[in-house]
């Protein structure tokens, strides 16, 4: 259709002449109302925003005399982190003197990348900056992450536990109405 008909057209309907797709061979256009046009775009990119999944960075910090059980706890946190999706940075702070034993933090970090192998992956690699020793871990691309708080399946090993149910609701009394269909006011 010729583009001056085309306007013509969309005045006579009260609507706009919108061009959908510029690139096109030849240009593609509607007759549609443009306010009604914007808020449908604007539904849809924050539809799309909403399902986007952001990864986060948490990070989780060691001494080089850190104790077993505290590295322990630290290493539950990281296996959380990472079947939940979020990236892992586990670093070292080295005071002092304690810089020329950098040997004991590159040896913590590897016994965490170890135990973190079926969880996730090196990202960055063991290494020093200033007075820290860290290394990035991210999550396993084989397990889907759907969205930011997503859980790993269980084991075929592990029974699923029964979902809760909802009580059911209290019946509701009605309340007395007037002639004209109303609620009476008490």
């Amino acid at each position: 259709m010729d583009t001056r008909d085309a306007i013509q057209e969309a005045r006579n309907r009260g609507l706009d002449l919108v061009e959908i797709a510029c690139n096109a061979k030849p240009p593609v256009c509607k007759i549609i109302d443009y306010g009604k046009f914007l808020y449908e775009q604007k539904k849809k990119a924050h539809e799309a925003k909403k399902k986007q999944v952001t990864v986060q960075v948490k990070e989780i910090k060691f001494r080089p005399g850190t104790d077993d059980h505290d590295y322990e706890y630290r290493r539950d946190n990281a296996k959380r982190w990472l079947s939940e999706g979020d990236k892992v940075r586990a670093a070292i702070a080295f005071r002092g003197r304690e810089m020329t034993h950098r040997e004991l933090g590159a040896k913590i970090l590897a016994r965490l990348t170890t135990e973190l192998a079926e969880f996730g992956d090196i990202e960055v690699a063991p290494k020093m900056e200033g007075y820290q020793m860290f290394t990035i871990l991210s999550p396993k691309k084989s397990k889907s992450v759907i969205g930011k708080h997503t859980s790993v399946a269980p084991n075929s090993e592990e029974t699923e536990k029964p979902k809760k149910t909802a009580k059911p609701a209290a019946e509701k009394t009605e309340r007395p109405k007037t002639e004209d269909g109303e609620d009476e006011i008490f």
